[in-house]
């Protein structure tokens, strides 16, 4: 199966490199010299589909790929936007890792079983990922991909379970009258 690692950014310097928004969590593992990886869309390099990693590095914190088909700047400027996929196994040896693919479309749980929504995609900010669980409602809630607050994944059975503090997924202050009254922005202008 293909997913997606990278999506490439801005050229670096004459010749060819370019940087990428890392989508994976093995970039070592997935960028290294002689790696395959396959162009999406309308980005394809001459007519080729796929690229070899010539090199990766660092700069400034940033990944900088170099491929063996890309030797030039103007080359290279034609990958901009493009979504890089690699093939990877169908399933994840790990126990606590999954797919995005897996994650999306999983039914979010309370702990005694209440329905509290859809997960619908999942973001990766710096800090962790997140959840983005839609309610019955159709609000969306982002919530952090913690042990702490979803301690059960369970791609098979099609739910995960979310331990989430009062606030994080539901409306505090739409729960009780008094707490209405004391909705931020509703103070009185004495």
């Amino acid at each position: 199966m293909r997913l997606v690692v990278a999506r490439v950014g801005r050229t670096h310097g004459v010749r060819g490199e370019v940087t990428v928004e890392v989508r994976t969590d093995v970039p070592e593992r997935r960028f290294v010299r002689g790696s395959r990886l396959y162009v999406t869309g309308d980005h394809a390099v001459g007519g080729v589909d796929a690229v070899t990693v010539a090199s990766a590095r660092d700069h400034n914190g940033r990944l900088l790929l170099g491929f063996e088909e890309v030797a030039d700047r103007t080359t290279a400027d034609a990958l901009r936007g493009a979504l890089l996929e690699a093939d990877v196994p169908d399933e994840v040896d790990e126990d606590d890792a999954w797919y995005v693919h897996q994650l999306v479309g999983l039914r979010v749980l309370a702990p005694g079983g209440a329905q509290l929504g859809t997960v619908v995609a999942v973001e990766h900010p710096p800090a962790q990922d997140l959840l983005v669980v839609r309610r019955p409602d159709g609000v969306q809630r982002l919530v952090p991909f913690v042990t702490a607050l979803v301690p059960t994944v369970d791609v098979r059975a099609g739910f995960v379970v979310v331990d989430a503090p009062r606030g994080l997924l539901d409306d505090v202050y739409a729960d009780s009258a008094e707490g209405a009254q004391d909705a931020p922005g509703d103070e009185d202008a004495d």
